[in-house]
């Protein structure tokens, strides 16, 4: 029996829920989409056929990367304001989690913007460099405050002093 099979193996590792999943193949169709500039259409026909694609929220994993590359002007308009250079000279895996977590603040109301930010801070940990998920988060902190006023101020002013 492999330690893979035991208990506490299965405790550390979670299952991925259908919305991460459907974030994780987002981000490598953005990858894709940045690097290469393919087709949207190729992208998600490509995307669709990777292994464990069923499992993902297909219905959030369409709007995103669709979402993402229609509006991904207005979106780096938005984090144009919070970042410290030009969002092409960002990293691939950063700017794509940058474009998810803004176009969640943006559009997917339903979804806490706590909630948001760390599902992009997640996939630049999982997918990015050593420090790019602080950056994630640092920028998405900032534009929160901005797309989401109201529910930041909410939470903020529910803090214990």
């Amino acid at each position: 029996m492999s330690d893979d099979a035991t208990p506490a193996a299965r405790k550390r590792a979670p299952a991925k829920s259908p919305r991460r999943r459907s974030r994780e193949f987002a981000l490598q169709g953005l990858y894709e989409w940045l690097v290469g500039g393919a087709d949207a259409a190729a992208i998600d026909a490509h995307i669709h056929e990777q292994e464990g694609f069923d499992k993902c929220d297909r219905e959030h994993f369409d709007a995103l990367l669709h979402g993402c590359i229609a509006e991904a002007g207005a979106l780096d308009a938005v984090l144009a304001r919070h970042v410290d250079r030009q969002t092409r000279q960002l990293s691939p895996v950063e700017h794509a989690a940058l474009l998810i977590g803004t176009y969640e603040l943006q559009h997917c109301v339903e979804v806490p913007y706590r909630v948001a930010i760390n599902e992009a801070v997640e996939l630049a940990k999982a997918f990015g460099g050593t420090d790019g998920h602080k950056y994630v988060n640092g920028v998405l902190d900032k534009a929160a405050g901005q797309l989401r006023p109201a529910e930041v101020a909410a939470r903020r002013s529910a803090r214990p002093a």
